[in-house]
């Protein structure tokens, strides 16, 4: 069955969505021709990122005064990516079973509330994101009771989550909070494993995966604004939901040679990364504004459609050269600017950040305490 047939035939049982999302689709942003969504530009805060909390990790706290600096900087968006243990109660001394995925712990879902709030004071639309979502995670290390691209049951609270967070904000209007419903999605060999190979997921999956959540946050409320991470562990367009009015999230790591250059989580051995060049050639492939232009060609074409893009995560870790991360970032966000596509750094303080990223050749500027990266900051700005 081809894309066209497919979409015509589920039609009816999408009509609903489609038209309880229009009022929340692209009424924000009227002057924009080539991007219905508003050119969201800030940061990712990692508060509740981790599955488990960390009372030792006090650089994953935002504050009021984090919020405060972006809205005085220009920012105007923060992505919260969670994952759902955080907020749940369930035995941490033993693997997390189906039946507590449930047990939504009320006082930690408040303080969610309360930072999201929080944000939006100081005039930040807040993204609110599964990084971890039943049955799924691009990244290792907690043990998921079943697969959410496999399990009906991993579905089900998968669309359950998604509701109880929907109800939460059912009075908030879209132009301060969406609904990021899965941090890039993809198949993996094996999800406990950290290097597991990945690959796309069916579209017509996604499409279901998407399709029930998407109800169940428009159940809450019908203008809720939605947006689905792109195939592929974020990179590629999704053109089975192209007709659900939901947005697409891109990603700001290409290539990962740079982006990612000795991380842990993606070398086995950091050593033997091939070293970072911007322009210039890589483990034998050239890499250029020309790869980067062709990489964000489908996202481009994809708001052209009027269908809503935004760059949820982009940014590079800490190891690679300063000079070689500016050079290569300004060209990603100059791209990404002339097409109206906002982004969300990861992160604000900590490894890819603008403070605290603990560089080793970067001459870093006091900043009540941290330790800012001008370049980064001035880069950011200029956009």
């Amino acid at each position: 069955m081809n894309r066209r047939i497919f979409i015509k035939n589920s039609g009816m049982a999408t009509a609903a969505i489609g038209l309880a999302g229009s009022q929340a689709w692209g009424v924000q942003n009227p002057k924009h021709v080539r991007n219905i969504l508003p050119r969201w530009r800030g940061f990712n805060i990692l508060d509740y990122f981790g599955a488990n909390a960390n009372p030792n990790n006090l650089s994953s706290k935002s504050t009021e005064d984090d919020f405060r600096w972006m809205a005085d900087w220009g920012f105007n968006f923060v992505r919260l990516p969670m994952a759902y243990p955080r907020y749940i109660k369930f035995n941490r001394t033993a693997n997390l079973n189906p039946p507590d995925v449930y047990n939504i712990d009320e006082k930690i879902a408040d303080q969610i509330e309360s930072l999201i709030t929080m944000a939006q004071k100081h005039g930040l639309h807040v993204s609110l994101n599964l990084h971890r979502a039943p049955g799924y995670c691009i990244n290792a290390g907690f043990h998921e009771p079943y697969n959410l691209w496999k399990d009906e049951d991993a579905r089900k609270a998968f669309y359950y989550h998604w509701g109880y967070w929907a109800k939460r904000f059912k009075n908030v209007s879209s132009d301060k909070i969406s609904f990021d419903l899965l941090n890039e999605p993809a198949l993996r060999e094996d999800m406990n494993d950290q290097y597991s190979k990945s690959s796309a997921v069916p579209g017509i999956l996604y499409r279901e995966v998407v399709l029930g959540a998407a109800a169940a946050i428009r159940s809450a409320n019908p203008n809720h604004l939605i947006i689905a991470d792109g195939n592929n562990v974020g990179n590629s367009v999704i053109p089975e939901i192209e007709d659900l009015r939901i947005a697409q999230s891109c990603r700001g790591y290409f290539p990962h040679y740079i982006s990612h250059y000795q991380a842990p989580w993606v070398f086995k051995d950091p050593s033997l990364a091939p070293p970072p060049v911007w322009p210039g050639v890589i483990d034998g492939k050239t890499f250029g504004r020309a790869q980067l232009e062709e990489y964000y060609k489908p996202w481009i074409e994809l708001s052209k459609r009027g269908v809503g893009v935004h760059c949820g995560e982009c940014g590079c870790w800490s190891k690679t050269p300063h000079q070689v991360f500016l050079a290569w970032f300004g060209d990603v966000i100059d791209i990404l600017t002339h097409n109206d596509i906002g982004y969300g750094l990861w992160n604000f303080r900590g490894d890819f950040g603008i403070l605290d990223s603990g560089r080793s050749d970067v001459d870093y500027k006091d900043w009540y305490g941290h330790k800012l990266d001008s370049k980064l900051l001035d880069l950011l700005k200029k956009y």
